[in-house]
């Protein structure tokens, strides 16, 4: 299918932007950031076209879906919401750095869809539970809820790194020599990038219920992925809690966040592998 020759692009494009921006922790140039810039913008559009034919191919073949039915599908959508949570960063904080950790993420996912034997990029019919528009908000809000974990991920994994490697008192100055932002940057976007997150997988949590009890007549049965989404839930509603309330920042956010990730893989992941329940379709 001529959508798995743009994603097969796409892949080798993020493989390469993973090269572009672990270069660029040592070679800070701006031509060179601007040129990294614009090969992500290329595997982000190839990315984004391949999952554009593969939803029109959908409906050459009379399923007509959203590209969601399948794990191939959800891995390639995810990376894609990642990408665009990562665009957002970059653009608002002014920093390419964080790229050197945010790509291998995307890539692994990309490269695992369409290099695993275990998995396969045909387009498989919607069972009848997912045959509804609820699909879409249901995914979506909770793919971009854990994308922006994922970039949370990624910074506060900066943020151990760059603390422990912290030689001067005052870690607020700026200094072109550091490989990374400054603490207080790195910690900001994964509190950010948290609460973003926190919202969008609020959403994503309602907006199946509310699914749920349209298509199998109850709001919460405790299907395996419903439990482990909420347990996700309170792991990154105690992140938040902690920092309203017992102000934790620095160090102790950044474990706790890098921490809560695991919650995110296994409810993502983990479940579909191990567990079997009414998503195991996922």
């Amino acid at each position: 299918m001529l959508s798995s020759k743009f994603i097969g692009f796409a892949t080798l494009t993020y493989m390469l932007c993973m090269v572009l921006y672990f270069c660029y922790l040592f070679f800070r140039n701006k031509k060179y950031g601007y040129i990294i810039t614009a090969v992500a913008v290329i595997g982000f559009l190839l990315h984004t076209a391949g999952l554009g034919l593969r939803w029109y191919e959908s409906y050459q073949i009379g399923y007509g879906h959203i590209p969601l039915a399948n794990l191939y599908e959800a891995l390639v959508s995810l990376s894609w919401t990642t990408v665009i949570i990562y665009f957002i960063m970059e653009y608002r904080y002014k920093m390419k750095t964080l790229g050197a950790l945010v790509f291998p993420i995307i890539g692994i996912c990309m490269a695992y869809a369409s290099l695993s034997p275990n998995m396969s990029d045909r387009i498989d019919p919607l069972i009848p539970a997912l045959q509804s528009n609820w699909l879409t908000f249901h995914v979506l809000t909770c793919f971009f809820g854990y994308s922006a974990f994922a970039v949370s991920f990624a910074s506060s994994i900066a943020y151990l790194f760059k603390y422990k490697k912290k030689t001067r008192a005052d870690s607020s100055a700026p200094d072109h020599k550091e490989l990374l932002p400054t603490l207080e940057a790195l910690d900001e976007i994964t509190y950010k990038t948290v609460a973003i997150g926190f919202l969008l997988f609020s959403v994503g949590i309602i907006t199946g219920a509310v699914w749920a009890n349209y298509a199998w007549g109850s709001y919460w049965t405790w299907d395996p992925k419903e439990t482990w989404s909420l347990i996700t839930w309170f792991v990154y509603a105690a992140f938040l809690h902690a920092r309203f309330t017992r102000g934790w920042k620095g160090k102790k956010a950044a474990i706790l966040s890098a921490c809560s990730f695991l919650a995110v893989i296994f409810t993502f992941l983990g479940v579909n592998y191990l567990l079997s329940g009414l998503h195991s379709y996922a």
